[in-house]
Protein backbone atom coordinates (compact mmCIF):
# COMPACT_ATOMS: atom_id res chain seq x y z
CA UNK A 1 0.00 0.00 0.00
CA UNK A 2 0.59 3.85 -0.47
CA UNK A 3 2.51 5.08 2.66
CA UNK A 4 0.06 7.89 4.27
CA UNK A 5 0.01 11.31 3.11
CA UNK A 6 0.49 14.62 5.12
CA UNK A 7 -2.24 16.17 6.65
CA UNK A 8 -3.20 19.44 5.02
CA UNK A 9 -3.73 21.39 7.82
CA UNK A 10 -6.98 23.38 7.78
CA UNK A 11 -5.25 26.82 7.87
CA UNK A 12 -3.67 26.19 4.44
CA UNK A 13 -6.58 24.60 3.25
CA UNK A 14 -8.70 28.00 3.99
CA UNK A 15 -5.53 30.02 2.16
CA UNK A 16 -5.68 27.83 -0.65
CA UNK A 17 -9.84 28.47 -0.57
CA UNK A 18 -9.83 32.13 -0.16
CA UNK A 19 -7.76 32.18 -3.55
CA UNK A 20 -11.05 30.89 -5.45
CA UNK A 21 -13.08 33.96 -3.39
CA UNK A 22 -11.30 36.25 -5.12
CA UNK A 23 -11.25 34.77 -7.83
CA UNK A 24 -15.22 34.41 -7.84
CA UNK A 25 -15.83 38.17 -6.83
CA UNK A 26 -14.77 38.24 -10.59
CA UNK A 27 -15.97 35.80 -12.19
CA UNK A 28 -19.35 35.42 -10.49
CA UNK A 29 -20.06 38.95 -11.70
CA UNK A 30 -19.07 38.16 -15.12
CA UNK A 31 -21.58 35.29 -15.24
CA UNK A 32 -24.21 36.67 -13.58
CA UNK A 33 -23.91 40.65 -14.26
CA UNK A 34 -21.98 41.28 -17.20
CA UNK A 35 -24.37 40.81 -19.60
CA UNK A 36 -26.91 42.61 -18.42
CA UNK A 37 -24.40 45.39 -17.63
CA UNK A 38 -23.22 45.23 -21.24
CA UNK A 39 -27.21 45.75 -23.16
CA UNK A 40 -28.48 47.62 -19.86
CA UNK A 41 -26.57 49.96 -18.53
CA UNK A 42 -23.11 50.12 -21.37
CA UNK A 43 -25.33 50.30 -24.25
CA UNK A 44 -24.38 47.11 -26.58
CA UNK A 45 -27.19 45.06 -28.36
CA UNK A 46 -27.51 41.86 -27.40
CA UNK A 47 -26.51 40.09 -30.83
CA UNK A 48 -23.64 41.80 -30.68
CA UNK A 49 -22.80 40.29 -26.58
CA UNK A 50 -23.15 37.42 -27.96
CA UNK A 51 -21.14 37.26 -30.35
CA UNK A 52 -18.16 39.17 -27.84
CA UNK A 53 -19.15 36.38 -25.34
CA UNK A 54 -18.62 33.46 -27.75
CA UNK A 55 -15.82 34.51 -29.75
CA UNK A 56 -13.75 35.92 -27.12
CA UNK A 57 -14.05 32.97 -25.18
CA UNK A 58 -13.25 30.36 -28.14
CA UNK A 59 -10.10 32.45 -29.20
CA UNK A 60 -8.86 32.60 -26.19
CA UNK A 61 -8.74 28.83 -25.66
CA UNK A 62 -4.65 28.64 -27.01
CA UNK A 63 -4.13 30.55 -23.54
CA UNK A 64 -4.90 28.31 -21.41
CA UNK A 65 -3.31 25.32 -23.15
CA UNK A 66 -0.16 27.41 -23.32
CA UNK A 67 -0.39 28.63 -19.73
CA UNK A 68 -0.40 24.64 -18.53
CA UNK A 69 2.68 24.12 -20.49
CA UNK A 70 4.06 27.66 -19.27
CA UNK A 71 3.28 26.58 -15.56
CA UNK A 72 4.61 23.22 -15.47
CA UNK A 73 7.88 24.58 -16.39
CA UNK A 74 8.18 27.72 -14.40
CA UNK A 75 11.09 26.68 -11.67
CA UNK A 76 11.09 29.05 -9.06
CA UNK A 77 12.13 29.15 -5.08
CA UNK A 78 8.38 29.68 -4.53
CA UNK A 79 7.80 26.29 -6.84
CA UNK A 80 6.19 26.09 -10.14
CA UNK A 81 2.37 27.53 -9.68
CA UNK A 82 2.50 29.83 -6.54
CA UNK A 83 4.16 32.79 -7.99
CA UNK A 84 1.79 33.25 -10.88
CA UNK A 85 -1.16 33.40 -8.49
CA UNK A 86 1.58 36.90 -6.73
CA UNK A 87 2.11 38.07 -10.39
CA UNK A 88 -1.18 38.61 -11.88
CA UNK A 89 -2.24 39.51 -8.67
CA UNK A 90 -2.79 43.62 -9.30
CA UNK A 91 -3.06 42.76 -13.10
CA UNK A 92 -6.16 40.83 -12.34
CA UNK A 93 -7.10 43.77 -9.79
CA UNK A 94 -7.07 46.51 -12.93
CA UNK A 95 -8.20 44.33 -15.62
CA UNK A 96 -11.45 43.74 -13.68
CA UNK A 97 -11.80 47.58 -13.18
CA UNK A 98 -11.47 48.70 -16.51
CA UNK A 99 -13.95 46.07 -17.52
CA UNK A 100 -16.14 47.72 -16.04
CA UNK A 101 -15.27 51.22 -16.71
CA UNK A 102 -17.83 52.68 -19.39
CA UNK A 103 -16.28 55.28 -21.48
CA UNK A 104 -18.22 57.43 -23.65
CA UNK A 105 -17.27 56.22 -27.22
CA UNK A 106 -20.15 56.11 -29.38
CA UNK A 107 -21.60 52.83 -30.51
CA UNK A 108 -18.32 51.15 -32.51
CA UNK A 109 -15.81 52.67 -29.87
CA UNK A 110 -17.41 50.86 -27.16
CA UNK A 111 -17.51 47.50 -29.09
CA UNK A 112 -13.80 47.97 -29.49
CA UNK A 113 -13.47 48.87 -25.92
CA UNK A 114 -15.17 46.22 -24.48
CA UNK A 115 -13.40 43.03 -26.62
CA UNK A 116 -10.09 44.76 -25.38
CA UNK A 117 -10.79 45.05 -21.65
CA UNK A 118 -13.17 41.86 -21.63
CA UNK A 119 -10.18 39.39 -23.94
CA UNK A 120 -7.36 41.66 -21.46
CA UNK A 121 -9.31 40.45 -18.12
CA UNK A 122 -9.32 36.24 -19.51
CA UNK A 123 -5.94 36.31 -20.58
CA UNK A 124 -4.98 37.63 -16.79
CA UNK A 125 -7.58 35.36 -15.74
CA UNK A 126 -5.80 32.73 -17.39
CA UNK A 127 -2.32 33.57 -16.53
CA UNK A 128 -4.00 32.82 -12.63
CA UNK A 129 -6.25 30.52 -12.61
CA UNK A 130 -4.71 27.47 -14.37
CA UNK A 131 -1.43 27.68 -12.18
CA UNK A 132 -3.53 28.19 -9.20
CA UNK A 133 -6.10 24.94 -10.34
CA UNK A 134 -3.00 23.16 -10.57
CA UNK A 135 -1.52 24.08 -7.65
CA UNK A 136 -4.36 21.98 -5.60
CA UNK A 137 -2.41 18.73 -7.93
CA UNK A 138 1.10 19.18 -5.96
CA UNK A 139 -0.32 20.24 -2.42
CA UNK A 140 -0.97 16.68 -1.75
CA UNK A 141 -0.69 13.16 -3.70
CA UNK A 142 -3.39 11.92 -1.99
CA UNK A 143 -6.50 11.75 -3.24
CA UNK A 144 -8.40 11.95 -0.39
CA UNK A 145 -6.78 14.69 0.63
CA UNK A 146 -7.23 16.96 -2.60
CA UNK A 147 -11.01 16.10 -2.10
CA UNK A 148 -10.56 17.80 1.27
CA UNK A 149 -8.66 20.96 -0.34
CA UNK A 150 -11.05 20.98 -3.15
CA UNK A 151 -14.08 21.05 -0.55
CA UNK A 152 -12.16 24.07 1.04
CA UNK A 153 -12.04 25.74 -2.43
CA UNK A 154 -15.43 25.88 -3.27
CA UNK A 155 -16.20 26.96 -0.23
CA UNK A 156 -14.49 29.79 -1.09
CA UNK A 157 -15.83 30.07 -3.89
CA UNK A 158 -18.98 30.46 -3.27
CA UNK A 159 -18.21 33.07 -0.60
CA UNK A 160 -17.49 34.59 -3.14
CA UNK A 161 -19.96 34.40 -5.62
CA UNK A 162 -22.24 35.01 -2.03
CA UNK A 163 -20.59 38.75 -1.81
CA UNK A 164 -20.84 39.68 -5.65
CA UNK A 165 -24.31 38.62 -5.93
CA UNK A 166 -25.97 39.43 -2.13
CA UNK A 167 -24.11 42.51 -2.50
CA UNK A 168 -23.82 44.14 -6.06
CA UNK A 169 -27.13 45.19 -6.58
CA UNK A 170 -27.36 47.50 -3.24
CA UNK A 171 -23.51 48.15 -3.75
CA UNK A 172 -24.24 49.78 -7.16
CA UNK A 173 -27.48 51.65 -6.39
CA UNK A 174 -25.42 53.12 -3.27
CA UNK A 175 -22.07 54.38 -5.15
CA UNK A 176 -24.01 55.07 -8.24
CA UNK A 177 -27.14 57.35 -6.90
CA UNK A 178 -29.81 56.30 -9.89
CA UNK A 179 -25.92 56.22 -12.35
CA UNK A 180 -25.47 52.70 -12.81
CA UNK A 181 -22.37 53.26 -14.61
CA UNK A 182 -20.46 54.96 -11.35
CA UNK A 183 -21.96 52.30 -9.67
CA UNK A 184 -20.48 49.69 -11.14
CA UNK A 185 -17.25 51.72 -11.93
CA UNK A 186 -16.52 51.90 -7.66
CA UNK A 187 -18.18 48.21 -7.09
CA UNK A 188 -15.76 46.49 -8.83
CA UNK A 189 -13.04 48.98 -7.85
CA UNK A 190 -14.00 47.28 -4.11
CA UNK A 191 -14.31 43.57 -5.87
CA UNK A 192 -10.78 44.13 -7.15
CA UNK A 193 -8.94 45.48 -4.01
CA UNK A 194 -10.27 42.45 -1.83
CA UNK A 195 -9.22 40.45 -4.66
CA UNK A 196 -5.60 41.30 -4.46
CA UNK A 197 -5.36 41.34 -1.06
CA UNK A 198 -7.22 37.30 -0.84
CA UNK A 199 -4.56 36.01 -3.77
CA UNK A 200 -1.93 37.52 -2.03
CA UNK A 201 -2.90 35.57 0.95
CA UNK A 202 -3.27 31.81 -1.11
CA UNK A 203 -0.03 33.18 -2.67
CA UNK A 204 1.63 33.28 1.27
CA UNK A 205 -0.46 30.77 3.27
CA UNK A 206 0.24 27.64 0.64
CA UNK A 207 2.96 25.15 -0.14
CA UNK A 208 3.32 22.67 -3.09
CA UNK A 209 4.67 18.93 -2.10
CA UNK A 210 4.43 16.61 -4.97
CA UNK A 211 7.83 16.46 -6.01
CA UNK A 212 8.32 18.16 -9.78
CA UNK A 213 10.02 15.93 -12.28
CA UNK A 214 13.40 17.09 -13.53
CA UNK A 215 13.15 20.16 -15.91
CA UNK A 216 12.77 19.18 -19.48
CA UNK A 217 12.90 21.22 -22.80
CA UNK A 218 9.98 22.45 -24.20
CA UNK A 219 8.40 19.75 -26.24
CA UNK A 220 4.79 21.02 -27.11
CA UNK A 221 4.42 18.22 -29.79
CA UNK A 222 5.38 15.65 -26.97
CA UNK A 223 3.12 17.40 -23.84
CA UNK A 224 -0.06 17.79 -26.58
CA UNK A 225 -0.14 14.76 -27.64
CA UNK A 226 0.42 13.03 -24.03
CA UNK A 227 -2.80 15.25 -23.19
CA UNK A 228 -5.30 14.48 -26.18
CA UNK A 229 -4.29 10.84 -25.58
CA UNK A 230 -5.47 11.25 -22.01
CA UNK A 231 -9.10 10.04 -22.15
CA UNK A 232 -10.00 10.83 -19.26
CA UNK A 233 -9.16 14.71 -19.50
CA UNK A 234 -11.37 14.32 -22.50
CA UNK A 235 -14.29 13.58 -20.79
CA UNK A 236 -13.34 15.70 -17.89
CA UNK A 237 -12.94 18.71 -20.48
CA UNK A 238 -16.50 17.76 -21.53
CA UNK A 239 -18.78 17.61 -18.32
CA UNK A 240 -16.93 21.25 -17.28
CA UNK A 241 -17.94 22.87 -20.34
CA UNK A 242 -21.39 21.48 -19.89
CA UNK A 243 -21.65 22.16 -16.47
CA UNK A 244 -20.37 25.76 -16.84
CA UNK A 245 -22.62 26.35 -19.74
CA UNK A 246 -25.96 25.12 -17.72
CA UNK A 247 -24.55 27.50 -15.11
CA UNK A 248 -23.75 30.49 -17.55
CA UNK A 249 -27.22 30.31 -19.27
CA UNK A 250 -29.33 30.43 -15.36
CA UNK A 251 -27.50 32.70 -14.03
CA UNK A 252 -26.62 35.36 -17.08
CA UNK A 253 -30.96 34.62 -17.62
CA UNK A 254 -31.19 35.59 -14.24
CA UNK A 255 -31.41 39.43 -13.97
CA UNK A 256 -33.65 39.24 -17.61
CA UNK A 257 -36.07 36.27 -15.80
CA UNK A 258 -36.41 39.14 -12.90
CA UNK A 259 -36.82 42.15 -14.82
CA UNK A 260 -38.79 41.20 -17.24
CA UNK A 261 -40.72 37.75 -16.24
CA UNK A 262 -41.28 37.97 -12.79
CA UNK A 263 -41.20 41.76 -12.73
CA UNK A 264 -39.33 41.44 -9.54
CA UNK A 265 -35.97 42.89 -10.12
CA UNK A 266 -35.32 43.50 -6.52
CA UNK A 267 -35.97 40.17 -5.88
CA UNK A 268 -33.02 38.88 -7.89
CA UNK A 269 -30.28 39.08 -5.53
CA UNK A 270 -32.00 37.21 -2.55
CA UNK A 271 -32.50 34.63 -5.29
CA UNK A 272 -28.63 34.59 -6.09
CA UNK A 273 -27.65 34.47 -2.71
CA UNK A 274 -29.77 31.81 -1.65
CA UNK A 275 -28.73 29.65 -4.38
CA UNK A 276 -25.13 30.41 -3.47
CA UNK A 277 -25.99 29.43 -0.03
CA UNK A 278 -27.44 26.09 -1.47
CA UNK A 279 -24.08 25.93 -3.57
CA UNK A 280 -22.31 26.26 -0.71
CA UNK A 281 -23.60 23.66 1.24
CA UNK A 282 -23.83 21.07 -1.22
CA UNK A 283 -19.83 21.75 -1.54
CA UNK A 284 -19.13 21.59 2.04
CA UNK A 285 -21.05 18.10 2.25
CA UNK A 286 -19.14 16.57 -1.13
CA UNK A 287 -17.04 14.47 0.94
CA UNK A 288 -19.14 13.10 3.01
CA UNK A 289 -21.61 12.20 -0.04
CA UNK A 290 -18.34 10.58 -1.95
CA UNK A 291 -17.29 8.55 1.38
CA UNK A 292 -20.99 7.25 1.37
CA UNK A 293 -21.63 7.03 -2.23
CA UNK A 294 -18.76 6.74 -4.36
CA UNK A 295 -17.49 10.35 -7.10
CA UNK A 296 -19.49 8.23 -9.93
CA UNK A 297 -22.43 8.21 -8.08
CA UNK A 298 -22.41 11.67 -6.59
CA UNK A 299 -21.33 13.29 -10.20
CA UNK A 300 -23.98 11.98 -12.25
CA UNK A 301 -26.91 11.62 -9.74
CA UNK A 302 -25.66 15.70 -8.85
CA UNK A 303 -26.35 16.39 -12.71
CA UNK A 304 -29.76 14.73 -12.51
CA UNK A 305 -30.95 16.62 -10.13
CA UNK A 306 -29.36 20.43 -11.51
CA UNK A 307 -31.08 18.64 -15.00
CA UNK A 308 -34.65 18.08 -13.41
CA UNK A 309 -34.92 21.07 -11.47
CA UNK A 310 -34.21 23.70 -14.29
CA UNK A 311 -36.56 21.68 -16.46
CA UNK A 312 -38.99 22.40 -13.69
CA UNK A 313 -38.58 26.27 -13.83
CA UNK A 314 -40.24 26.10 -17.24
CA UNK A 315 -43.72 24.92 -15.38
CA UNK A 316 -43.50 27.86 -13.10
CA UNK A 317 -46.10 31.06 -13.50
CA UNK A 318 -45.42 34.68 -12.71
CA UNK A 319 -46.67 34.50 -9.51
CA UNK A 320 -45.03 31.08 -8.11
CA UNK A 321 -41.18 33.36 -6.51
CA UNK A 322 -41.54 30.82 -3.67
CA UNK A 323 -41.24 27.73 -5.81
CA UNK A 324 -38.76 29.80 -7.67
CA UNK A 325 -36.46 29.83 -5.11
CA UNK A 326 -36.97 26.68 -4.18
CA UNK A 327 -36.23 25.35 -7.49
CA UNK A 328 -33.20 27.78 -7.77
CA UNK A 329 -31.72 26.47 -4.25
CA UNK A 330 -32.24 22.88 -5.25
CA UNK A 331 -30.19 23.54 -8.60
CA UNK A 332 -27.24 25.05 -6.93
CA UNK A 333 -27.09 22.57 -4.18
CA UNK A 334 -26.17 20.18 -6.66
CA UNK A 335 -23.65 22.48 -8.77
CA UNK A 336 -21.49 22.29 -5.73
CA UNK A 337 -20.55 18.09 -5.74
CA UNK A 338 -19.83 18.98 -9.75
CA UNK A 339 -17.57 21.80 -9.77
CA UNK A 340 -15.79 20.11 -6.44
CA UNK A 341 -15.53 16.70 -7.83
CA UNK A 342 -14.48 17.84 -11.62
CA UNK A 343 -10.94 19.88 -10.06
CA UNK A 344 -10.35 16.83 -7.71
CA UNK A 345 -10.71 15.05 -11.02
CA UNK A 346 -8.28 17.12 -13.17
CA UNK A 347 -5.49 15.94 -10.04
CA UNK A 348 -6.60 12.10 -10.89
CA UNK A 349 -6.10 12.73 -14.77
CA UNK A 350 -2.72 14.67 -13.78
CA UNK A 351 -1.51 11.34 -12.31
CA UNK A 352 -3.31 9.12 -14.83
CA UNK A 353 -1.15 10.80 -17.24
CA UNK A 354 1.92 10.42 -15.59
CA UNK A 355 0.92 6.80 -14.64
CA UNK A 356 0.42 6.00 -18.27
CA UNK A 357 3.48 7.88 -19.66
CA UNK A 358 6.36 8.52 -17.03
CA UNK A 359 5.81 11.85 -17.32
CA UNK A 360 3.57 14.90 -15.13
CA UNK A 361 2.11 17.55 -16.48
CA UNK A 362 0.24 19.09 -13.64
CA UNK A 363 -0.54 22.74 -15.17
CA UNK A 364 -1.08 21.35 -18.81
CA UNK A 365 -3.85 18.84 -17.31
CA UNK A 366 -5.69 21.43 -15.45
CA UNK A 367 -5.95 24.25 -18.10
CA UNK A 368 -8.82 21.42 -18.82
CA UNK A 369 -10.54 23.62 -15.81
CA UNK A 370 -10.22 26.91 -17.19
CA UNK A 371 -10.34 25.94 -20.84
CA UNK A 372 -13.59 24.23 -20.45
CA UNK A 373 -14.85 26.97 -18.34
CA UNK A 374 -13.99 29.18 -20.86
CA UNK A 375 -15.60 27.59 -23.68
CA UNK A 376 -19.04 26.57 -21.52
CA UNK A 377 -19.07 30.71 -20.52
CA UNK A 378 -18.62 31.45 -23.92
CA UNK A 379 -21.57 28.97 -25.08
CA UNK A 380 -23.50 30.19 -21.87
CA UNK A 381 -22.90 33.84 -22.27
CA UNK A 382 -23.25 33.71 -26.27
CA UNK A 383 -26.80 31.36 -26.47
CA UNK A 384 -28.00 34.21 -23.93
CA UNK A 385 -27.15 37.13 -26.39
CA UNK A 386 -28.55 34.81 -29.76
CA UNK A 387 -32.26 33.63 -27.90
CA UNK A 388 -32.52 37.38 -26.49
CA UNK A 389 -32.12 38.78 -30.32
CA UNK A 390 -33.79 35.87 -32.21
CA UNK A 391 -37.01 36.39 -29.78
CA UNK A 392 -37.27 40.35 -29.84
CA UNK A 393 -35.92 41.60 -26.62
CA UNK A 394 -35.41 44.72 -26.19
CA UNK A 395 -33.43 46.52 -23.68
CA UNK A 396 -34.92 48.88 -21.17
CA UNK A 397 -38.45 48.10 -22.36
CA UNK A 398 -41.56 46.17 -21.87
CA UNK A 399 -40.67 42.41 -23.20
CA UNK A 400 -43.01 41.08 -26.03
CA UNK A 401 -44.64 37.64 -25.39
CA UNK A 402 -42.18 35.50 -27.84
CA UNK A 403 -38.74 37.83 -25.92
CA UNK A 404 -40.52 36.63 -22.25
CA UNK A 405 -40.49 32.71 -23.71
CA UNK A 406 -36.58 33.59 -24.62
CA UNK A 407 -35.81 34.31 -21.29
CA UNK A 408 -37.90 30.96 -19.67
CA UNK A 409 -36.21 28.97 -22.28
CA UNK A 410 -32.94 30.18 -20.70
CA UNK A 411 -33.43 29.64 -17.40
CA UNK A 412 -35.29 26.17 -17.84
CA UNK A 413 -35.19 23.62 -20.58
CA UNK A 414 -31.45 24.81 -22.60
CA UNK A 415 -29.54 24.21 -19.23
CA UNK A 416 -31.83 21.04 -18.90
CA UNK A 417 -30.63 19.89 -21.94
CA UNK A 418 -26.73 20.38 -21.32
CA UNK A 419 -27.35 18.33 -17.83
CA UNK A 420 -28.75 15.37 -19.92
CA UNK A 421 -24.93 16.10 -22.09
CA UNK A 422 -22.59 16.14 -18.97
CA UNK A 423 -24.64 12.86 -17.37
CA UNK A 424 -23.79 11.53 -20.81
CA UNK A 425 -20.18 12.43 -20.93
CA UNK A 426 -19.57 11.13 -17.39
CA UNK A 427 -20.73 7.85 -17.67
CA UNK A 428 -17.56 7.17 -20.31
CA UNK A 429 -15.09 8.52 -17.38
CA UNK A 430 -12.37 5.82 -17.18
CA UNK A 431 -10.83 6.00 -13.59
CA UNK A 432 -12.22 3.72 -11.17
CA UNK A 433 -11.69 3.80 -7.70
CA UNK A 434 -10.14 0.48 -8.00
CA UNK A 435 -7.64 2.08 -10.33
CA UNK A 436 -7.10 5.22 -9.32
CA UNK A 437 -6.21 3.56 -6.16
CA UNK A 438 -3.47 1.42 -8.07
CA UNK A 439 -2.23 4.61 -9.63
CA UNK A 440 -1.41 6.26 -6.40
CA UNK A 441 0.30 3.04 -4.85
CA UNK A 442 2.54 3.06 -8.51
CA UNK A 443 3.42 6.43 -8.09
CA UNK A 444 3.94 6.99 -4.70
CA UNK A 445 6.63 3.80 -4.81
CA UNK A 446 8.22 5.97 -7.80
CA UNK A 447 8.28 8.88 -5.96
CA UNK A 448 10.24 6.97 -3.52
CA UNK A 449 12.69 5.18 -5.51
CA UNK A 450 13.36 8.61 -7.73
CA UNK A 451 12.49 11.63 -5.68
CA UNK A 452 13.24 13.84 -8.12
Amino acid sequence: MAPPSEQISVKECIAYGVGDTATNLVWRTLMVFLGFFYTDVFGLSAAAVGTLMLVSRFGDGLSDLFMGVVADRTQTRWGKFRPWILWMAIPFGVMTVLTFTTPDLGSSGKLIYAYLTYNGLILVFTASNVPYSALMGVMSPDPAQRTRIASYRFVGAFVGALLTQGLNESLVNSFGQGDDTVGYRWTMILFAVIAVALFLWTFAGTKERVAPQPSEPLQLKRDLGDLFRNRAWWILFAIGLCFVGVMSLKQGATLYYFTYFLEAKPLAATYLVVGTVGALIGAALTGRFVAMWGRKTVMIGSFAILGLSSFAMYTVGREAATTVFALGFVTEFASGPIVTLFFAMLADAADFSEWKTGRRATGLVYSAGSLSFKFGSGVGGGLIGYVLASYGYEANATQSPEALEGIRLLMSVLPAAGAVVGITAFWFYPISERLLDEIKEALAEKRKVHPD
